[in-house]
């Protein structure tokens, strides 16, 4: 550890490149020594459970998009199993998530999500979780020393060890009775794109937008047009974007279910943490105003 320690510090003064590489080095050592004790046993079991039983059971605390994604991964094994999922709600956020929430999942949030899991055929049962045997944690995808800039369905699907076709639907849910036929929109304060606004839809009619009342207020500075509508909960809301005319906005929960249920889609795509895009047919993303408006205007022709 010291010849370590006093060979860094010698390459830091004289050779820059060295010193580049040793901190490489001793940083993959480490991933690898935290990955072999502390992870690698868990993605065996998993395997061992996915190959030996036939009734599965999940965890998973949120974050509310996160758990939505995870869901293309518990379909799939859905084929083959009985999958019964389980949601741990006010697990407390860790300080490094520079996060205004408190939990992942709070006791308002789960009862706003059961109502549409409940609804999905592939899922057994759906409960909150209270000390239950857990044959798939799908949180470790938080624990696992990977980057995590690529598609999020996948972050789970690595967990399990199975292929997933992205094109295919991960949510499902009828049409909202009377909400029908909307350009449906929501922008939430996170992962914008400051090079995108929508002053273009100043005169356009036929919009709704259901986030936050006070993120509506905010969008109406720009969209004088904009109407308003308070979920119920999530599941009236999958309903509503299940029967919009399209879906637009940035990245954020609203998003997922749109993409979830594949409607037709446009997402401001964010420079910052692109994680997600669009898979599927009728499905856009931009980083240019230009671009934006182009492929709103596509979707307004379907």
């Amino acid at each position: 550890m010291s010849n370590n320690f006093f060979l860094k510090f010698w390459y830091k003064l004289f050779n820059k490149n060295k010193y580049q590489e040793l901190k490489n080095e001793i940083r993959t050592k480490n991933k690898l020594k935290y990955y072999n004790s502390k992870i690698f046993n868990q993605i065996l079991t998993i395997e061992k459970n996915i190959k030996h039983k036939k009734e599965l059971t999940f965890l998973h605390s949120g974050q509310l998009g996160d758990l939505v994604y995870s869901l293309a991964t518990i379909k799939e094994l859905s084929k083959d199993h009985k999958c019964k999922l389980y949601i741990q709600i006010n697990k407390p956020m860790p300080d490094e998530y520079n996060s205004l929430k408190k939990f992942f999942i709070s006791k308002r949030s789960g009862d706003l999500i059961l109502p549409l899991l409940k609804k999905q055929s592939f899922l057994d049962s759906v409960n909150i979780y209270d000390g239950e045997k857990i044959d798939i944690n799908l949180d470790l995808f938080r624990e696992i020393p990977i980057n995590l800039s690529f598609y999020s369905t996948r972050w789970f699907s690595h967990l399990a060890g199975i292929n997933l076709d992205v094109n295919d639907t991960f949510l499902s849910t009828k049409p909202h009775n009377s909400i029908k036929n909307k350009i449906v929109i929501h922008r939430s304060p996170r992962y914008r794109n400051a090079y995108i606004n929508y002053e273009f839809l100043r005169n356009k009619e036929n919009l709704l937008c259901i986030g936050l009342e006070k993120e509506y207020h905010e969008l109406k500075k720009e969209v004088k047009s904009l109407e308003f509508h308070d979920c119920k909960d999530f599941l009236e809301m999958a309903e509503i974007i299940k029967a919009s005319k399209f879906y637009i906005g940035n990245m954020s929960f609203q998003y997922i279910i749109a993409e979830g249920l594949k409607v037709p889609r446009l997402l401001e795509a964010s420079p910052d943490f692109p994680i997600v895009f669009p898979v599927g047919s009728n499905a856009y993303d931009s980083y240019h105003q230009n671009h934006f408006e182009n492929f709103f205007n596509a979707l307004e022709k379907i």
